[in-house]
């Protein structure tokens, strides 16, 4: 009989991935320390500041709308209050106890995204993405979102020695991604769904993957996307508008026209805080997705800079959480919220600036939306809670 394996020969056949395999158990991983101070520091600015400039975008079109000005920022403000009470109950929680909420908060988010599928969905914007609750709307797809990456999280640590297996460490994986993108597209939801989808392959790859499965995938993809796209009328518009933006001015592309018009007219400094003319009634509804082309307008390119800092700031301690955390389901977790933020704010940026086609995203931390920033705040508590359990430097 030949002898068990040593620790070093455990390490030794551990998939070879981002996150190293960790031979101790959950039980042994230590106790909780201090949470990561500038990270929660950085995310309350980000807070503030946002709710400061949905003031500054919305006050006129919510006198307009709602005949009172401060209608939006209350609102927003409630939100955070929400939100920020979110992250202090994850992040004073051990994130290793939330693996036994796994399926059940998994299980909650198809249904409630089935139930937005099968009709029972709030209209905004040519899509039935919400579900009313009183005075809030809830946005299943963003509940989704970090649904999908606490799964993938336990489940990745769970099947940790056979992550390079496809029947066992990829497909079932792919499998559950697609059916939660399926629902996201039939609301339609399509920037969502291609969100789930880089969620999946960032994680796969962090935990080993074989990167000919993840490759091989992207490629068979490419033909659905470019379906989905030019298969669909109000998308090969919106492709369109992208590729030729003038030619569509006055109709399909006039929001980003007139967004690339606000970060033109925000020079160097800007026009001042409060001073944007864009938002008066000439960029749509200025306090959501494009929030960012208000704050290049007023706050010009130093202002820009200064929030995609702010941004780099906060990915980098994530990123340092993910590679110090105690165990490989708080590396995942930590991987997971780091790359839905960073995703969600490149791919607003890069919509408002004309670099990318539409899509429906928020800017995190910024734009006005209770859900997205609720999930967004309730992402950073766990990524703090992962902080709890850090190896020390």
């Amino acid at each position: 009989m030949s002898p068990a394996p040593t620790n070093a020969r455990r390490d030794s056949m551990a998939p070879v991935g981002v996150a190293p395999y960790r031979a101790q158990s959950v039980e042994k991983a230590g106790a909780l320390g201090r949470v990561d101070h500038a990270l929660l520091g950085v995310t309350m600015l980000l807070v503030a500041f946002g709710i400061v400039m949905v003031y500054s975008a919305s006050a006129v079109f919510a006198e307009h709308l709602h005949h009172n000005g401060q209608f939006f920022l209350l609102r927003q403000s409630m939100y955070a209050v929400m939100g920020f009470g979110a992250l202090a109950f994850f992040a004073v929680q051990d994130h290793r106890k939330l693996r036994a909420y796994t399926y059940p908060m998994l299980g909650v988010t198809v249904l409630l995204m089935l139930a937005v599928v099968m009709g029972a969905g709030h209209s905004g914007g040519g899509a039935a993405r919400w579900i009313r609750v009183g005075p809030i709307n809830i946005q299943p797809a963003e509940i989704a979102k970090l649904s999908l990456i606490v799964w993938l999280s336990h489940s990745l640590a769970k099947k940790n020695e056979k992550i390079r297996t496809f029947s066992v460490g990829f497909l079932p994986h792919l499998l559950v991604a697609g059916f939660l993108m399926l629902l996201c597209l039939k609301q339609p939801d399509f920037g969502s769904a291609v969100v789930l989808l880089l969620l999946t392959f960032t994680l796969l790859f962090v935990a080993g993957a074989r990167t000919g499965y993840i490759l091989g995938t992207l490629i068979a993809a490419l033909p659905v996307a470019a379906y989905l796209v030019l298969g669909t009328e109000y998308r090969r518009r919106r492709w369109e508008a992208f590729l030729d933006p003038a030619r569509f001015r006055s109709t399909i592309s006039y929001q980003l026209v007139e967004s690339m018009m606000s970060f033109g007219s925000g020079g160097m400094t800007g026009v001042g805080l409060g001073d944007s003319h864009q938002k008066l009634f000439f960029l749509p509804e200025a306090h959501t997705d494009f929030i960012s082309a208000i704050l290049g307008e007023e706050l010009g390119f130093v202002g820009v800079a200064g929030l995609m800092l702010a941004y780099a700031f906060l990915i980098w301690r994530g990123v340092r959480i993910a590679l110090r955390s105690a165990d490989d389901h708080g590396t995942y977790l930590a991987f997971g919220v780091t790359t839905l933020l960073t995703l969600q704010a490149l791919i607003n940026l890069g919509v408002a600036m004309g670099a990318l086609p539409t899509k429906g995203l928020t800017l995190p931390f910024i734009s006005y939306g209770g859900s997205s920033l609720i999930i967004d705040l309730a992402a950073v508590g766990i990524l703090l809670s992962v902080s709890r359990s850090a190896k020390a430097a």
